[in-house]
């Protein structure tokens, strides 16, 4: 800078004679005299020059005879006078040298976009907003969820209703039925307790529909949990018994008369079934489910689910169902050589192998897809395994109340005791 003003002060002193010209500088250093512009040509033999115009100072005036130019460019294109060309929509300039004319056109990334107000950087989209790679604007995030309208959600509204009416059409039928031979070796009213659990498990998948609440998130997987463990607690401990009633009575009648005068049938189900509800209520308070609205996932997508699915107690709640499907699925193998009103080992076993393998199917999918769907996908599991423990226990038990009244008998159940006691005598 100091350079140039001396410079300037040296232009102003210039007064010199050109062919006949004065050649001197205002205060300005804007020249006094005209002049011509000439381009000089260095291609042959001697340097050349055309004179192109003339400059004037008074009157002010500049011609320029165009057609005299030779550009050097293709088919004689008049070079523009910067570094690079304007970028395209989307692409924000990257200054490479010292003047804001020379730069690079690097495309804005996803999730930002260039403001015509300042072509020089991409700024970030709102939180509810998403953008394209090379945008000139920021769209609206699609906020998504189970929504009760959509086909899938009717689906499984209708088998879900379906189920709870069989529930309560099976409590009905045998309320109807109570002191039938096939209603008592069933369980009698453990029956009721069996029923009302897996209609209490039923009822809680109704909250994976339609936004998610913070009742819908506490309850939901808690209540589902609760009510499978109820329910498997108590087949667990109906084959137990009868194992008990059947094997044990005789050979070790000190561990049967205990088992019957401490009620362990009732003391099983209320122990197993406290721990499982003091596991949830830990999971509630500890890693309380909340509805939560996730951005990481899909750039356009706003998710709105809850957050039990990433917490230990939703881990610690399925494993102990887990175990209780193991300790089931023994108690009924167990059984399997035992009268035939009584032994249900073959549809148990089915029933809980189906469980696993919905329950499989539904980690399985949930490490590969993690979209919109994954609620329907885990209310298929939740809703496919409360199905299947009452159609592997209580179906066989109506086909015989409703279609087979004859097997329904004192009679034909003395007989099929007395074909066990009969065979064990003779083994």
């Amino acid at each position: 800078m100091e350079k140039n003003k001396q410079l300037l002060e040296q232009i102003h002193k210039v007064n010199f004679l050109l062919h006949e010209d004065t050649v001197m500088f205002n205060d300005n250093g804007d020249p006094l005299s005209s002049y011509n512009i000439i381009a000089w040509d260095w291609s042959g033999p001697k340097w050349t020059f055309t004179v192109l115009g003339s400059s004037t100072w008074y009157p002010v005036q500049l011609d320029i005879n165009e057609t005299k130019i030779q550009w050097h460019g293709k088919d004689n294109q008049v070079p523009k006078s910067v570094c690079s060309s304007d970028c395209l929509e989307g692409h924000q300039r990257v200054v490479t040298g010292f003047h804001h004319c020379c730069f690079e056109c690097v495309p804005c990334g996803a999730g930002t976009f260039l403001n015509k107000s300042d072509l020089y950087r991409c700024q970030p989209c709102g939180k509810e907003e998403w953008a394209p790679e090379g945008s000139q604007t920021c769209f609206p995030r699609t906020v998504v969820f189970l929504a009760c309208q959509e086909h899938t959600s009717w689906v499984l509204l209708a088998a879900n209703t379906l189920l709870l009416l069989l529930l309560l059409g099976t409590a009905g039928l045998f309320a109807w039925h109570l002191d039938t031979p096939v209603v008592r070796s069933a369980g009698g009213r453990l029956c009721f307790l069996m029923l009302g659990s897996l209609a209490a498990g039923s009822s809680s998948l109704y909250g994976f529909f339609g936004e998610p609440t913070r009742p819908a998130c506490l309850l939901r997987q808690a209540l589902f949990a609760l009510g499978f463990t109820i329910f498997l607690s108590c087949l667990t401990v109906r084959s137990f018994q009868l194992i008990i009633i059947f094997k044990f009575s005789t050979k070790a009648p000190t561990l049967y008369h205990a088992w019957v005068q401490n009620h362990g049938a009732g003391l099983f189900v209320m122990i197993s079934s406290a721990a499982q509800l003091l596991i949830c209520l830990t999971w509630l308070v500890v890693w309380t489910p909340l509805p939560t609205r996730e951005y990481q996932r899909f750039p356009h997508l706003v998710m709105l689910e809850c957050t039990e699915a990433n917490s230990l107690g939703f881990i610690l709640a399925f494993l102990y169902n887990g175990l209780l499907s193991i300790s089931a699925f023994a108690c009924s193998y167990l059984g399997k050589d035992l009268p035939e009103n009584y032994n249900e080992a073959k549809c148990v076993t089915f029933s809980l192998l189906f469980n696993f393998m919905s329950w499989i199917a539904f980690f399985t999918t949930a490490s590969i897809y993690d979209g919109k769907y994954l609620p329907a996908v885990n209310m298929l599991a939740g809703l496919s395994s409360l199905s299947s423990g009452f159609g592997g226990y209580f179906l066989p038990k109506c086909y015989v109340i409703l279609c087979r009244p004859d097997l329904n008998s004192t009679e034909h159940f003395q007989a099929s005791i007395q074909d066990y006691t009969r065979h064990r005598g003779s083994t």
